[in-house]
Parts: structure tokens; C-alpha cells; sequence
């Protein structure tokens, strides 16, 4: 990839179609930056977990609340940020899901895709309400 930056940066309404936008969106972008098929299926697991996250959880389907969307990449990073407009969640207070009973639930493992997936996670509340992830992977340079 050229030293370049570049950033994208879409409003979505809370749908599951808008799920398949952002993921095409990030997934095309991290094509051009030059990450393998490996790290692209985990870009694309980790964004397509955090729209959900933010349209099913935080924004609940309501048709006036929107999702922050924005991809961005230069020579070290490439970010990806969800900002949802829910009641918000302490990320501390979610259950770990490889222990116990909640290897057999049928959700709950978002975060843990995400944080296994990229190299770094950041949730941060936004004022007055909402959510917004951050999602970092690592630019491996093949010079």
C-alpha cells in the first residue's frame, strides 16, 4: 500500500442490511491496504459483529436512531469505528463466553470475535447516549 491515508465515512439506518453495507465497505478498503484473505474474514467477522451489536443492541431496529460508520487507513492502521445511539453497556459487566454455561448460548460473543480478530478494541460512551467501538488492525508492511 501507498503511504496514503484515506477515511470513509457513512450514516446507517438501523438495519441488518446496513450490516452488509459496512462490512463491504470496510472489507473493499481493506483489499486496497493489502491484507490477506485471513485478516480480511476476521475484518469483515469483526465488523459485521459490531453493526449487529450496534444495530440490534444499542439502537434496537428504532428507525430514528442512526449508526456511525467510519473506515480509515494510513501506512500503520487501519480503523474502524461504530458509534450506535443506545443506552450504552459496561463491556466489563458482559459474561465471558467461553466458561461455563455460556459455551452453549446462542449470542454473547461478539466482543470476544472482535477482540480475538483485531489488535485492538476501545469502547467508549458518547454523550448524551450511545456507544462507539473501535477496531484496530495492524498495517503489516510486505517490503
Amino acid at each position: 500500500m501507498a503511504d496514503e491515508s484515506k477515511t470513509v465515512q457513512q450514516v446507517f439506518d438501523s438495519t441488518l442490511e446496513s450490516v452488509d453495507q459496512a462490512e463491504h465497505t470496510a472489507l473493499d478498503m481493506a483489499r486496497k491496504a493489502g491484507f490477506d484473505e485471513a485478516d480480511l474474514d476476521r475484518i469483515g467477522m469483526s465488523v459485521r459483529e459490531c453493526m449487529v451489536n450496534a444495530v440490534v443492541h444499542g439502537n434496537r431496529y428504532n428507525s430514528h436512531k442512526k449508526v456511525q460508520f467510519s473506515v480509515s487507513r494510513t501506512s500503520e492502521n487501519f480503523t474502524i469505528k461504530i458509534a450506535d445511539q443506545g443506552a450504552g453497556f459496561d463491556p466489563g459487566e458482559l459474561p465471558d463466553p467461553v466458561e461455563g454455561e455460556n459455551l452453549f448460548r446462542q449470542s454473547g460473543r461478539g466482543i470476544f470475535l472482535m477482540k480475538t480478530f483485531m489488535d485492538e478494541l476501545h469502547v467508549r460512551h458518547l454523550q448524551p447516549s450511545g456507544t462507539e467501538v473501535t477496531l484496530v488492525k495492524r498495517v503489516v508492511s510486505k517490503r
